[in-house]
């Protein structure tokens, strides 16, 4: 049996991808990469192990690797004024026999090569948008730009905050604020970084800083609070130079110069089911996290390869990829790993900001144990990189 997948936005070509993989047929559809919006790109995606071998089953790997920067080890360092600071801790990859915990790849890198890979591999792609959902019987059909309306057993959400998909499935949300804003930016500086991605926590905020290929150059996440965000977009890029330069405190040596600047709100965002009525939502349709330790887009990517799996096996036994049982099997695949990854980058978010003297306390004791007992921080590292749930099949290291 052939089904039809639909998908809109952003994590569209992994997933388009990935069930094209198990040999369904897919049709992805979304705007395609726009120049203009491509000008002022400033993220980077930081791609966990598991996200870079998902990546190789995929054939996508290789037009990647000559722009992915390792990330060797990650620091987190207590810069607050609390009398309870927790010490400087330095985790290493090579601690768990692995050359990097994972590599920092420029967003506009990575859509480009998933958009090649889908018009190879894809039999279509559709660079529109989806106007409206219409749900009933045995398909769904889509409204796409000024198109025919289009019919599918299964509609995959890739489409974001305000997930068309989730809506037209009648999924509803719960949100979380943080009264907090972020600056995506890159910088070059005068130290090198040494493949070492530093996250240097103060008094309501944090500053991020991954790695890039060249040595002298890092990408950047500055969360604070939203008027601090809002009044450090308006400095010129010499005066935001020197604000940077200030808040890390010469980690990185002299700031060189300063990239572009994007700024977007911190939040959080669940939905109260991740499958219903022909559509699975995945990525930020189904979860959003605030920026912290890599979980999000590496959490999207989960959702894809274990929904290859679901529609696999679906098509295995001739059933409906659209059908009751996928949409619970995927629910029930995808709920320990969001639930603990959200959970836990909450309680993390909430932690970094608190002024309590018993919770600063309690998060030094935490990073006091890690520092000095060698066999916790390992565990604490896998934990980081796999959830807590066996990893989808397109997401195993390959053998050999």
């Amino acid at each position: 049996m052939i089904t039809r997948t639909f998908m809109t936005n952003s994590l569209l070509f992994f997933a388009a991808l990935a069930l094209a993989q198990v040999g369904a047929e897919v049709v992805a559809i979304g705007p395609a990469p726009a120049p203009s919006a491509r000008a002022g790109e400033t993220r980077t995606a930081a791609l966990l192990t598991s996200s870079v071998d998902f990546l190789k089953a995929l054939g996508v790997w290789d037009r990647l690797a000559g722009d992915a920067a390792p990330l060797k080890a990650i620091r987190i360092i207590d810069g607050s004024r609390s009398l309870l600071r927790a010490p400087e801790i330095e985790f290493k990859s090579s601690e768990l026999g692995l050359a990097a915990f994972g590599y920092n790849i420029a967003n506009t890198a990575l859509t480009d090569a998933l958009y090649a890979r889908a018009h190879e591999r894809l039999p279509a792609v559709i660079p529109a948008s989806v106007s409206n959902i219409v749900l009933g019987g045995g398909n769904a059909v889509l409204s796409v730009g000024d198109g025919a309306p289009l019919a599918s057993r299964l509609v995959v959400g890739a489409d974001g905050r305000r997930s068309i998909c989730r809506t037209s499935a009648g999924i509803g949300v719960s949100e979380q604020r943080y009264e907090q804003g972020a600056i995506a930016t890159s910088f070059a500086h005068s130290l090198p970084h040494a493949d070492v991605s530093t996250e240097l926590h103060k008094e309501a905020g944090s500053v991020t800083t991954v790695p890039l290929l060249d040595p002298h150059a890092s990408s950047l996440i500055w969360v604070g609070p939203s008027a601090e965000i809002a009044e450090l977009m308006q400095l010129d890029a010499e005066c935001f130079g020197d604000a940077l330069s200030e808040r890390l405190g010469g980690l990185l040596g002299a700031i060189k110069s300063v990239g572009a600047r994007t700024e977007f709100p911190v939040a959080g965002l669940s939905a109260d089911r991740l499958a219903a009525k022909r559509i699975v939502l995945v990525g930020e349709a189904a979860h959003i996290l605030p920026p912290i330790g890599a979980q999000g887009l590496n959490l999207g990517f989960r959702d894809a390869a274990a929904l290859a799996d679901c529609v696999a096996e679906a098509l295995a036994r001739r059933g409906d990829p659209g059908g009751d049982d996928v949409l619970e099997a995927y629910t029930r695949a995808r709920r320990l790993d969001i639930m603990t990854r959200t959970l836990g980058v909450d309680l993390m978010s909430r932690a970094l900001l608190t002024s309590l003297p018993p919770l600063q306390a309690a998060r030094g004791i935490v990073l006091h144990g890690l520092k000095s007992l060698p066999p916790l921080r390992r565990a604490v590292m896998r934990v980081g990189l796999s959830p807590p749930t066996e990893l989808p099949s397109l997401m195993r290291p390959a053998s050999g």
